[in-house]
């Protein structure tokens, strides 16, 4: 969503995508023997997009993998809405994870733009993780549930999330078996497994990307999804939908590390209740995202919360080109 490629230190690199070279940062040693598996056994790399309806876990499942937090989670539907790249690397397979937004029937200009996002995924796949919630027993096809007019390319793992919920005896509902896996992706119960049949599936392949790097997307992408996550769980009712929030400043130069974001609404009724009264509430959200982004990024952090009001941008063409959302070009289920 934005476009400044800013690289920090977390576990492994977050970012990249700007003009320098990658470099995996491998001894001679780890090089040599990384060149003698490659020369041994063609290793396997491609697309993992997981698809699913809103609310199934898809955002948890994509943390589970990577091994650290890249897409916010939310018990309220629709948190993600662009896609998340997660990449885990193992000895002999890399796997590109896309979390994508909830497949769901578009009411206004961004949900088409998130369904929009969905369907590219799934036109770039080399494997898709369907995913659907174990509770609601047996979902429907990926194409009854994309409404795709074909079955996509890619092979297409039918996941079922939630085990830890379903007691074993229901679960011969659902059709589990050679077709359908369960999986708790909050547990990580049958996560492994899932991991080791999309490594089975996807093409022969050198690596895609540096094995030390875990996403495609730059620092300032994370920055303001976690301030979005703050505003999802304190807010309720309509006005965590409304929000959109987008980083002007970063400044690395000073410390504490300076980041001055705006959180955007559409009218000005929401904008006071961010405020809050005297300020307490985006008093609160920014403590708490900022602890976040702390975390995240492994330093200190000064954030500068403002709140702006850009009417209607949900439904406005223009306003959602400036946050980053493509709505589709052609015509599509």
């Amino acid at each position: 969503m934005y476009t400044t490629t800013l690289l920090m230190p977390l576990t492994r690199s977050v970012a990249f995508g700007s003009s320098r070279p990658f470099s995996c940062g491998l001894p001679g040693t780890a090089a040599s023997q990384a060149l003698t598996r490659l020369a041994s056994k063609m290793p396997r790399a491609g697309i993992v997009t997981v698809v699913g309806k809103p609310n199934v876990g898809k955002s948890t499942l994509l943390n589970r993998i990577v091994g650290q937090k890249l897409s916010i989670t939310s018990p309220k539907p629709q948190s993600t809405r662009d896609r998340v790249v997660g990449i885990y690397t193992s000895d002999d397979s890399q796997m590109v994870i896309l979390d994508t937004p909830g497949l769901l029937n578009p009411g206004y200009l961004l949900q088409q733009a998130m369904r929009s996002t969905a369907l590219r995924a799934l036109d770039e796949a080399d494997v898709i993780v369907y995913l659907a919630d174990a509770t609601e027993g047996k979902p429907p096809s990926l194409v009854e549930a994309a409404e795709l007019a074909s079955p996509p390319k890619a092979p297409v793992i039918t996941v079922l999330n939630k085990s830890d919920a379903v007691p074993a005896s229901r679960r011969d509902e659902a059709g589990a078996g050679e077709d359908v896996m369960y999986i708790s992706a909050l547990t990580g119960d049958g996560v492994p497994d899932l991991m080791a049949r999309i490594a089975q599936q996807l093409p022969e392949s050198p690596f895609l990307y540096p094995v030390d790097d875990i996403s495609t997307q730059p620092v300032r992408f994370f920055v303001a999804e976690l301030v979005r996550e703050t505003v999802l769980e304190q807010l309720h009712d309509e006005v965590p939908y409304a929000v959109a929030v987008q980083v002007e400043e970063y400044r690395e130069e000073r410390s504490p590390l300076y980041i001055r974001a705006v959180i955007y609404v559409e009218r000005d009724s929401q904008k006071a209740i961010i405020i809050g009264s005297k300020g307490a509430q985006i008093k609160s959200i920014g403590e708490t995202a900022r602890k976040k982004i702390e975390a995240f990024i492994g330093t200190k952090v000064y954030l500068d919360l403002w709140v702006k009001v850009l009417a209607n941008w949900r439904k406005n063409p223009g306003s959602l080109s400036r946050f980053g959302y493509q709505l589709a070009t052609g015509k599509s289920k």
